[in-house]
């Protein structure tokens, strides 16, 4: 029922998402619907044409859509990841070692200084989200506003939700609604002597 036009545009937009796969596969219906929203991806645009591993929140929910038709297992970890040190280096691979695809949520610059204090984010979001989905490991990265991620959580339902060892189950945000699902919570190794807030510290006395 679509015109010429319309059909021409979706028929090559398959085929990209068709061109990019090994050998001869079709392309899922959830695969083509995320590749759709790329092109359109609002305020998201700048940062998907800089790294496409980072997404909006409906594109995210295709793409997880499409990882679960493929049998995969879906891990989600969230934090503001200021500074990267070894602490985040560590929770990352932790964090990706427990299942098939990692989404990692990032606190946005007005959720970190919510947050943090009016001295915080150090890097601007968009740094921090460019480095986030340059890790190996990390398959998507998304922003968030709030003060915590549960929405996207609610969103995805994640087959495993991981935070650091200084947190417990009860504690951790989203742990509910992920265990009643059939999900799990992992608590990954805490990593001592390493924080953003140390660094800053340390730097702002040896200056």
């Amino acid at each position: 029922g679509m015109d010429w036009l319309v059909a021409a545009r979706i028929a090559n937009v398959a085929a990209g998402v068709v061109v990019g796969k090994s050998g001869t596969s079709p392309i899922e219906l959830a695969e083509l619907r995320a590749a759709l929203l790329e092109l359109e991806d609002g305020p998201n645009k700048e940062l998907t044409r800089l790294n496409s591993k980072i997404y909006s929140l409906e594109r995210l929910k295709a793409a997880v859509d499409a990882w679960r038709r493929l049998g995969k297992k879906i891990i989600f970890t969230n934090g503001c990841f200021d500074l990267l040190h070894l602490g985040h280096v560590q929770l990352i691979q932790e964090a990706a070692a427990q299942g098939d695809k990692l989404v990692v949520a990032l606190n946005s610059d007005n959720s970190v200084k919510r947050l943090k204090g009016p001295s915080r984010p150090i890097q601007p979001q968009k740094a921090r989200a460019i480095v986030m989905a340059a890790l190996e490991g990390v398959d998507a990265v998304i922003l968030f506003d709030e003060e915590t991620p549960l929405k996207i959580i609610e969103a995805l339902t994640p087959d495993v939700l991981v935070k650091g060892g200084d947190y417990d189950v009860q504690s951790v945000v989203g742990a509910q609604h992920v265990m009643s699902h059939g999900g799990r919570v992992h608590l990954a190794n805490f990593v001592q002597g390493f924080s953003t807030t140390k660094i800053v510290s340390e730097l702002s006395y040896t200056s």
